[in-house]
């Protein structure tokens, strides 16, 4: 059955996602040594997570007011899922640099009447902006805590030489938290030659102009950047405060 998002959703769709998964989970396992599990529990909770978010979001988007009810659900899950990833005895401090690298962008958006008070479109950009914000500060923490548990004599030399712990660990670990800004630089530096992006491609379908498409595309991908630079900014030092200590997998 071929509609109109350009892609068949027929009976084809489950094989399709079937084999999907069972690829990543055969990779994950002997390629990479990982176990089956990660890729096929992801794909199942998506499936659910989907279904539910299909039959909520028709409704939410008509009331802003459920609209951030939904968004601050989408914060919390995303503060958990981080902060386990970088500490799970301390998950929660995950809630400081996601918020910090949400609040600004959303604020500037709003205040500059580029981000209506629209029930769909708080949920379409402040749940990007969420889950940017998530995936930076996982991968900045991780990459500072293993940074600092490498290089842990280079910290005491530069403490014994008299600098505070904080930062000595910043001396050391500042420039691996950069690391976790990479998928988004690299998204915004080949849009349009590599991918044309979900946002761009949605609008078009739906019958806006490319121009239009465009500038929202250019819009959602720039905020991304100012998202995960705060994130990784806030994540690393958390990690040279000593708030997070324990990476986890």
């Amino acid at each position: 059955m071929q509609t109109s998002t350009l892609l068949g959703l027929g009976p084809g769709v489950v094989v399709a996602v079937v084999l999907l998964t069972a690829l990543a989970s055969a990779v994950h396992r002997w390629a990479l040594d990982g176990g089956w599990r990660p890729p096929a529990t992801a794909s199942l909770r998506a499936v659910g997570q989907l279904a539910v978010v299909a039959l909520l979001v028709s409704q939410l988007g008509k009331d802003p007011l459920l609209a951030l009810a939904f968004t601050f659900a989408m914060f919390v899950i995303a503060v958990v899922t981080a902060g386990r990833r970088a500490d799970r005895t301390r998950w929660w401090w995950a809630a400081a640099p996601i918020a910090a690298g949400v609040a600004p962008p959303v604020l500037i958006l709003l205040a500059t009447g580029v981000l209506p008070l629209n029930g769909l479109a708080l949920i379409a950009l402040i749940g990007q902006q969420v889950g940017g914000a998530m995936t930076t500060t996982s991968l900045a923490a991780r990459r500072v805590l293993a940074e600092l548990d490498t290089r842990r004599g280079e910290v005491e030399a530069a403490v014994a030489l008299g600098f505070e712990w904080r930062p000595a660990r910043l001396l050391v670990a500042r420039h691996t938290a950069r690391e976790a800004l990479i998928p988004a630089l690299d998204q915004t530096r080949t849009v349009g030659t590599v991918t044309l992006p979900g946002a761009f491609v949605g609008m078009v379908l739906g019958g806006a102009s490319p121009v239009d498409a465009a500038i929202v595309q250019l819009v959602v991908l720039v905020s991304l950047v100012a998202v995960s630079a705060i994130a990784a900014a806030v994540a690393l030092r958390l990690c040279a405060s000593g708030r997070w200590t324990h990476r986890m997998a």
